[in-house]
């Protein structure tokens, strides 16, 4: 909170300096929204950046916000990051229901950090009671940066238009090697399979809008303990990056 004070001070008055520059020949409403806005964007990235780069690496959990705990993915996902949790990684999930829940609930069980980083969204987002180390968005932006910036693996479970833009995106960032080669992993084969039939018949086969490797990229599998086995793994053999990743840099 000191450093987001700090830059927004800092931006207080080199605002006030850049209104006298212009001494009024400007569009003021442009003045008065935009500049202020990137000042809140910087404090956002201050506060988020301070904060998670002090829990050491993390793995990603995303999936549905309306899966309930009956569910056996929601069980599942609770013992996979328990598990996870256990060989001091942290779990970080957007901070708010059903697959977020269940993932910040193993790491709190299991002792362990539990990150969420929480948006409000109408109907559907409030912060679960697990995470302990809750961090609060304005911007869908700034909270999609630290979901990949602070991670070393991600697990994506059923959900909607949410989980899918996050595995495409974090896919996207590995193909074109802005970030390491992390473990990806398609938690629920019967969830997933018909989007990669799709994928490997029409954007590969057909149209080869892909690359044969980059059905490689990612893991399906049902299994909690391949799921811990293959991170951990990475984690014992790669660890964090030595250097930041170009998507970063």
């Amino acid at each position: 909170m000191a450093g987001a004070l700090l830059v927004l001070k800092v931006g207080f008055f080199r605002f006030a300096f850049y209104l006298r520059a212009m001494n009024g020949n400007t569009n003021l409403t442009f003045i008065k929204e935009d500049p202020w806005r990137i000042f809140r964007i910087m404090a956002e990235f201050v506060d988020s950046f301070e904060a998670l780069s002090q829990v050491g690496p993390g793995v990603t959990f995303f999936g549905s916000a309306r899966m309930s705990p009956r569910d056996p993915h929601y069980q599942a996902t609770v013992e996979l990051a328990k598990g996870l949790a256990k060989h001091n990684l942290a779990i970080i999930t957007g901070g708010g229901p059903g697959v977020m829940e269940a993932a910040n609930k193993g790491a709190y069980l299991a002792k362990g950090k539990s990150v969420g980083l929480n948006i409000e969204l109408p109907h559907e987002q409030k912060g679960n009671r697990y995470a302990n180390i809750p961090i609060n968005f304005h911007y869908f932006f700034s909270r999609k940066v630290c979901f990949v910036k602070y991670s070393i693996a991600f697990v994506f479970l059923p959900g909607g238009f949410g989980t899918l833009d996050e595995f495409f995106e974090v896919a996207t960032l590995v193909q074109t090697q802005r970030i390491p080669e992390f473990p990806l992993i398609l938690f629920g084969t019967e969830f997933w399979k018909g989007l990669l039939a799709w994928m490997k018949s029409r954007m590969q086969e057909k149209s080869k809008f892909i690359s044969p490797g980059d059905m490689d990229l990612f893991t399906v599998t049902d299994d909690p303990q391949e799921v811990i086995d293959k991170i951990v793994d990475y984690q014992r053999r790669v660890g964090p990056p030595e250097i930041m990743p170009k998507a970063f840099a």
